[in-house]
């Protein structure tokens, strides 16, 4: 019996060797190419002028359309750099900035994408198990040359409302050239 197993087993090599790279595993791991939808890699931290710069535009955003929010923006680091809060915003909206800034930072992904997530069902509930995450919409990541320095979180207004304020925010840096 064990004499048939091997004669199998060196048949069955022998055909798939035969047949060439396409039906035989690679035996190494072979370096993958990085895909064009990649996400970006962490740059370094925001700097105090470029955070004033995000905090100006989205402030500015939120003025015009008198909308009552918190925004907060962190570094690449995850550390709070600046925050502030529009008079009368809800006292909710403090802690609701800071976490969706820190979920599209961690996430490397607008914190709207983890909220669509769950909405769809499926698969998307078992974010619901993570910790500390706030799959709201209104967290947008800070981008320069490509690299994230930061994120903006936006709460206190309508979810689209929040993203619109941090994506004023957001693009900024882009508009300046920095």
């Amino acid at each position: 019996m064990f004499r048939m197993l091997a004669l199998a087993c060196a048949i069955a090599g022998g055909i798939a060797f035969a047949a060439g790279p396409a039906v035989v595993p690679a035996l190494a791991q072979q370096p993958q190419p990085v895909p064009t939808g990649a996400t970006p890699p962490y740059g370094a931290p925001i700097s105090l002028d470029q955070a004033k710069r995000v905090m100006a535009a989205a402030e500015l955003e939120a003025a015009k359309n008198s909308w009552q929010v918190a925004i907060a923006i962190l570094d690449s680091g995850g550390n709070m750099v600046m925050f502030h809060k529009v008079d009368n915003a809800q006292l909710s909206a403090i802690t609701t900035s800071e976490g969706k800034a820190r979920t599209a930072l961690e996430f490397k992904l607008p914190s709207k994408a983890l909220d669509d997530a769950i909405a769809n069902g499926g698969a998307g509930m078992r974010l619901l198990a993570l910790k500390n995450i706030t799959p709201l919409q209104g967290g947008m990541l800070v981008l320069v040359d490509g690299k994230i320095i930061g994120a903006v979180g936006v709460s206190g207004a309508l979810s689209a409302q929040d993203e619109q304020v941090a994506k004023a925010g957001a693009d900024a840096l882009a508009r300046s050239g920095m």
